[in-house]
């Protein structure tokens, strides 16, 4: 699983049927050790109900489709909502 914060919303005039209902959010990859960006903002389903400016998990490929009983058409998809964490740098160690 991988750390985003999302930063905006995704709205669609037209959308394959098996997205109607499901929310996509703009969301920022981040690193988990220092919280600091990493590449381009993607578009992802939200399958928990994440809001703005919130840290979220999220997973790519296969795992994102699953995250959903009908299987749309993702590759992307917000799994989770990250209140806080701890992460330590083994590099070094």
């Amino acid at each position: 699983m991988k750390l985003a914060q999302v930063i905006g919303r995704v709205f669609c005039a037209r959308q394959y049927s098996s997205m109607d209902g499901k929310t996509l959010l703009l969301i920022q990859p981040l690193r988990w050790e220092d919280e600091a960006p990493v590449g381009s903002p993607i578009v992802a389903a939200d399958a928990v109900g994440a809001g703005a400016s919130e840290k979220v998990f999220w997973v790519a490929s296969r795992e994102a489709a699953v995250a959903f009983k009908d299987l749309p058409p993702v590759d992307a998809a917000v799994v989770g909502i990250v209140e806080g964490h701890q992460a330590r740098d083994f590099r070094g160690s």
